[in-house]
Order: C-alpha cells, then structure tokens, then sequence
C-alpha cells in the first residue's frame, strides 16, 4: 500500500488549522468570562481577529515593533560578533578553549531578568522616544554568545584533518588553516548557530523592554494592555511577536540554503 505524502505547506496549513480549533476550544471550555465583565484570560481566535482586523490595530503594528525589532537586530550584530570573535580565539589560541566556554556559559546560565534589571540601572533605557532601548539592546547581545560560540567552535573542528595537513604541509599558518579550510568546513554550523541565534535575540529585546525605561515598543504596549485587562489585545501582540521572530527565522534560513547548498543536497 502507497503511502500518501503530504507537501510541506499542506502540513503546515493542516497544523496551524488544528493549533487555531485547539486555541478556540480551550478558549470555551477552560475559561468562562467572569459576571459583569468581559474579560476572559483566553480570548477566542475570533476576538483576536476583531482586535488586529476589524479595529484597526494591525495597522499600527509597525510602530510598535520597530524599536524592538531595531533594538534586536543590534544586539544580535553585537552579540554574534563577539560570539564568532571568541570562537575564533580559541582555534587560534587553543589555551583560551576553557576561558571562552565559560564565559559563554555564564552568558548562558545568568538569570536575564535580574541582569536586565542591573542593566536597566548602569546602561539605560532609550535615550529619546521611539529610540531602541539600551537594556534591551544589551540583553539581545548576551543571550545570543552562547550558541553561536558552541556552534562555531564545534564547526571550525569539524573540518577535514587532511585538507589541514595539506596547508601544514605546505608552510600555510593557523590563520590560513582557519580561512581556507576550517571556515569553509564550519559554515553551515556557524550559520545554524545565528539562525537559532535570530528569535533569541527578539525574545532579549521584548525581554529588555519590558522592564522599563522605554516608551515605545513590544514591552510597553505589553503593560500597557496588560493594565487594561485587554486580553485579546495582549494575544495579538504576542501572536505578532511569533510572526516577526519566524519571518526572521525563515529568512535567516534562507540563507542558510543559499550560502550552504551542499548541506540540503543542493548543487550550487
């Protein structure tokens, strides 16, 4: 018997559709608006339809996420090149190897909101009105070293030890190894690292935001609703906040494909 196989956007509309009826059920069957109110901690898929769609508020969803989205690009640049820097450090000078991994895994390990509250207090928030916020800038840098360092440094030392022979053998440096081989060899794991790297950093940003200090943004749009007992509103803005992250998660991928297309079979 043929197994029937379905395309990839078929099973993914098929997925998104059932997570949508789940969301719906749970909407009914779990929470019940309370007497005299209309709140209900879990709004329908319709009410969240109503807020973006019939309301308006989709249409300035933009000025809400642009401080978040310019504040998590920053830090990832910032964040993933100290990242690649470090990595590149410890094939270079291999003694550094114990020092380095324990900086990332202390970026790792750190509780971020109590660091962002210290960050709040030495850096700041944004220094005018619809600019990104520092804190939030820095904590899309520190949550992103981590991978990106563990996934450069396992794919500089995945490259072939003959092909390094050959430039040894040849008078070639460390440094050439490292450019002509080790780079090369290391690509798709460096460039899986920063694709992973890309929702961290936007959860780093919504993070640093919303501990103060900014008046525009995910965060501050976020409280605000949230002291307004506006459920759908709070939904939708996280439902978005899911939309930006995996478009940026898809490009990033993307590229991915187009830089590396031996990894998916591809020829180039």
């Amino acid at each position: 018997m043929t197994r029937v196989r379905l395309p990839g956007w078929a099973a993914a509309l098929l997925g998104g559709a059932g997570l949508i009826l789940l969301w719906w059920l749970f909407s009914l069957l779990a929470f019940r608006q309370q007497e005299g109110t209309s709140f209900t901690p879990v709004p329908s898929p319709f009410a969240v339809f109503d807020w973006l769609f019939v309301q308006g508020n989709i249409l300035g969803a933009w000025n809400v996420f642009e401080p978040t989205i310019t504040a998590a690009a920053i830090g990832y640049l910032w964040g993933n090149g100290i990242a690649l820097v470090l990595a590149t450090l410890v094939l270079l000078l291999p003694r550094l190897e114990t020092l380095v991994t324990q900086i990332a895994v202390v970026t790792y390990c750190l509780p971020i909101v109590a660091i962002g509250g210290i960050s709040v207090v030495v850096v700041g928030g944004a220094k005018n009105p619809g600019d990104p916020s520092a804190t939030a800038i820095f904590l899309a840098a520190i949550v992103c070293v981590f991978t990106t360092v563990v996934g450069s440094i396992l794919g500089f030392r995945s490259a072939d030890k003959a092909s390094l022979d050959v430039v040894r053998v040849f008078g070639g440096s460390a440094w050439m190894q490292l450019t002509k081989v080790r780079l090369i060899a290391a690509l798709p794991s460096i460039l899986n690292a920063l694709q992973i790297a890309v929702p961290t950093a936007f959860l780093g940003a919504v993070l640093g935001e919303y501990l103060g200090s900014i008046t525009a943004g995910v965060g501050p749009t976020l409280i605000r609703l949230q002291g307004q007992l506006d459920s759908a509103g709070v939904w939708s803005v996280f439902l978005l906040c899911g939309v930006f992250a995996l478009v940026g998660y898809g490009l990033m991928g993307l590229l991915v494909r187009i830089v590396t297309p031996w990894v998916a079979g591809r020829q180039s």
